[in-house]
């Protein structure tokens, strides 16, 4: 593999971790000392990565309602060899999100060291 083609496997994993609420996955593909930021609000909001997997573990999962997964990569901008800003948009539910997600290929492969997101749009529940 190439270090494009295993940086895509770890964007996928990213994809699959947030679809099928799986923390075992998210937590792989996240460095453990990463955090999450957000600003949608006014004020920045910063969530450390344990906490955002516990909230993750709690959630109904897109994948067991039967949603599509939904997922795709808008820019890979390679910073060195090591290192690339990924962005990407996610459903989850009603909820469409775009992404940036800093990632650096360390020991563990490529992993998230950031994630700052942006609730982009909400589509109307399937009756």
């Amino acid at each position: 593999m190439t270090f494009q083609t295993d940086l895509l496997a770890a964007i996928d994993t990213y994809f699959d971790a947030i679809h099928f609420c799986d923390t075992e996955k998210l937590n792989a593909v996240f460095h453990p000392q990463s955090s999450l930021f957000d600003a949608d609000n006014g004020t920045v909001f910063v969530e450390p990565i344990d906490s955002f997997s516990r909230d993750v573990a709690g959630r109904v999962s897109p994948a067991s309602t039967g949603q599509p997964l939904e997922a795709e990569v808008l820019l890979i901008d390679f910073l060195s060899p090591i290192s690339a800003t990924v962005k990407i948009r996610i459903r989850a539910h009603q909820s469409i999100f775009v992404d940036h997600l800093g990632f650096v290929l360390g020991a563990d492969g490529w992993q998230i060291v950031s994630k700052i997101w942006h609730l982009e749009s909400t589509v109307e529940a399937a009756e």
